[in-house]
């Protein structure tokens, strides 16, 4: 019996080792029958074979499968948002498979399948959505390197079969600003624009850049270009509005700012821009409705959640400066007493956004620093807390 037993257990051995086996042969049979997951299983184990990985053949077999599994996975992803993606990176390994193919062989190719002169200038859109889903994910550094894959996807035929307007550029020049690589920025925000970018963000980007320069030429040379392309665009607008405020010319901004209702805005971005405007003019309790509207659009947002502390504790201080003035005479005046009343509730409500925006950033030391202001002025034991997470910050 045990001799039995260890013959079967050899020919199950052996069974799983020829399954296993690497083969073109079967990588292509699952290929040509649509079964894209097992022929990427099986090429994946001849990549791993020191013979077959140094065949031309090999990679481009494994290109092929790479780029139809990735158009069958993101495909489905497109038509149910539910749909989870088990091979995200397909998009990189067929366009590295493509560049390795053409290396060991220009002329390489194979019977129903993509040659990579004919794949390599059709992948940026995949590469695109890839690397967007990267720069979600806060992989920056593996955004830029696939972002740069669509680029040069996209840039191997001109024109393009598909147009992109901009975006793979856009992405990619975000994506330099998030890594601190900021010297590149400018030049893809232009390769954007040259391309068609509709993209709001594109152009403020650069209006900015110029700003940061203090090139008041340049700014308004892209101010205007924005205007001529993207027409009655509200974020343009609010570029503007800053611009004449950068510019000193308050009149100009009042008048610009006049015009942009609050009512006709309906993104927490553009609520929260057109709000600095107002905490400009020190229009505070406007600012705070605004930023109260985004804050519905955006729950949980750091910006508006800081913003909407910084409101009310202005408004605290302004009420609190007036109750000094008439305290100073009599500190039981009716007035003087309303005035530090309402003065109190508005730093209440300021140290409140202000814990909830702490929660997502504990250690930026602008927001600690008012809190710890805010806690003195109220005599709380948090200010002990507080003081403490600033100095350890410090050291």
């Amino acid at each position: 019996m045990k001799r039995t037993f260890f013959l079967l257990l050899s020919l199950v051995l052996m069974t799983c080792a020829l399954a296993q086996k690497p083969s073109l042969n079967k990588a292509y049979n699952f290929f040509y029958d649509k079964n894209f997951v097992k022929a990427n299983d099986a090429i994946d184990l001849c990549i791993k074979d020191e013979k077959l990985s140094a065949k031309a053949q090999t990679w481009l077999y494994k290109a092929n499968i790479s780029y139809f599994l990735a158009n069958e996975e993101y495909g489905a992803k497109q038509k149910d948002s539910s749909y989870q993606i088990l091979h995200p990176d397909t998009p990189i390994e067929a366009y590295d498979a493509f560049v390795k193919a053409r290396e060991l062989n220009p002329n390489v190719e194979a019977m129903d399948m993509l040659s990579p002169k004919e794949a390599l200038p059709q992948l940026y859109p995949l590469l695109l959505v890839r690397g967007v889903d990267q720069l979600i994910a806060n992989d920056y550094n593996g955004a830029k390197s696939t972002l740069e894959k669509s680029m040069a996807s996209y840039e191997m035929q001109q024109p393009p079969q598909y147009p992109m307007n901009g975006e793979i550029y856009y992405y990619y020049a975000y994506t330099l600003e998030m890594l601190g690589q900021k010297d590149e920025v400018r030049t893809y925000y232009e390769k954007a624009i040259r391309d068609g970018s509709t993209s709001s963000y594109v152009y403020v980007r650069m209006i900015e850049s110029y700003k940061a320069e203090n090139n008041a030429e340049k700014a308004k040379e892209m101010l205007d270009l924005a205007k001529a392309k993207l027409g009655n665009n509200t974020s343009v607008r609010l570029a503007e509005v800053d611009y004449y405020y950068w510019q000193n010319d308050t009149v100009q901004a009042r008048n610009l700012l006049s015009a942009i209702s609050p009512r006709d805005i309906n993104t927490a971005d553009e609520l929260v821009n057109l709000s600095n405007c107002y905490i400009k003019e020190k229009r505070y309790e406007d600012a705070i409705r605004m930023l109260e509207k985004a804050n519905t659009l955006s729950a949980g947002n750091f910006v508006v959640l800081y913003n909407l502390g910084v409101c009310e504790y202005s408004l605290s201080e302004q009420l609190f400066n007036q109750y000094n003035k008439l305290a100073v005479f009599n500190p039981n005046d009716e007035n003087a007493v309303n005035y530090k009343s309402l003065s109190d509730e508005h730093l209440n409500k300021a140290a409140g956004y202000f814990e909830r925006a702490r929660l997502m950033e504990p250690h930026d030391l602008n927001l600690l620093n008012t809190l710890r202001a805010i806690y003195a002025r109220q005599q709380s034991p948090k200010y002990d807390e507080i003081d403490q997470i600033i100095n350890s910050i410090k050291k």
